[in-house]
């Protein structure tokens, strides 16, 4: 894993209460990955999902459950299991080079066995300063921070049961 670089990357950490298995199933599972991938009252809808090296990562989202516009296009770049997911949107699911918007981005999630449950970490790493100052102004913090407490409430409450 290439160190973090502040002029380039974005952070998020958050501990979980639920086991690390349960994270890997919301983040691989179609039917779970759908139920917190976008903040709600919007949904998700997974689109193709092939969970390994080269994989396809697509997804849509609607406002009103009827009408789906694009959301994610990405490619897996590394699969460990329960243990860390690499995507990127500079390459479709159909493996053709992309110009995303807002910004193109790799994304690193990594899984970590906590005494409470799971730490849970997300690296967003950008090719320019200007990219990464982007993707903070149009609220980094807030999208993903609303996604994971979306990821956290799923897998705390079954967790629970």
């Amino acid at each position: 894993m290439p160190p973090i670089d502040a002029r380039l990357d974005l952070e998020l950490d958050r501990l979980i209460r639920a086991p690390r298995a349960d994270l890997w199933r919301a983040w691989t599972e179609p039917a779970r990955l759908e139920r917190w991938w976008v903040p709600a009252p919007a949904v998700a809808r997974v689109d193709r999902l092939d969970v390994r090296p080269g994989g396809a990562f697509v997804t849509s989202m609607s406002d009103d459950g009827r009408d789906f516009l694009p959301h994610t296009d990405s490619v897996f770049l590394v699969v460990e299991p329960r243990e860390r997911l690499v995507f990127t949107n500079a390459v479709t699911g159909a493996w053709r080079p992309a110009a995303p918007a807002p910004v193109a981005m790799t994304a690193e999630i990594t899984f970590t066995d906590h005494p409470e449950g799971t730490d849970y970490r997300v690296v967003v790493r950008h090719g320019d300063p200007a990219d990464r100052d982007r993707h903070e102004e149009l609220g980094f913090f807030d999208g993903w921070g609303s996604v994971t407490d979306g990821l956290a409430v799923l897998t705390e409450k079954e967790a629970a049961e």
